[in-house]
């Protein structure tokens, strides 16, 4: 499993963790807003990853956004649910490319 794949998988689950209404508040107030630093810093690193693994980069996109917004009420939680979402998709979907273009390899 490649690194970018198992970034994408943390950060879709550190997202839909912070979805949950009460829990993600709590722990975004409680933190500071820090933990909202902290997954900026995450999708960023996971981008440059991402990148460099040739796999469709919607997801920590979508990500950066998300951490950039979601000080907002209302609109961080949807952000965060439909950014988790997209970062879990992005992480299967991006696998799917790398075995494709690795199989391409192998027989050129």
């Amino acid at each position: 499993m490649r690194l970018s794949r198992v970034l994408l998988l943390v950060a879709g689950i550190c997202e839909l963790l912070l979805a949950i209404p009460i829990l993600g508040g709590t722990v975004v107030l409680a933190t500071g807003y820090g933990a909202l630093g902290f997954m900026f810093l995450l999708h960023i690193v996971t981008l440059v990853f991402v990148i460099r693994d040739r796999v469709p980069m919607y997801g920590p996109i979508l990500g950066i956004v998300t951490s950039a917004l979601a000080w907002i009420p209302f609109l961080g939680w949807a952000l965060h649910l439909v950014s988790g979402i997209a970062l879990v998709i992005n992480a299967f979907h991006g696998q799917n490319t790398i075995n494709r273009s690795s199989e391409q390899r192998r027989y050129y």
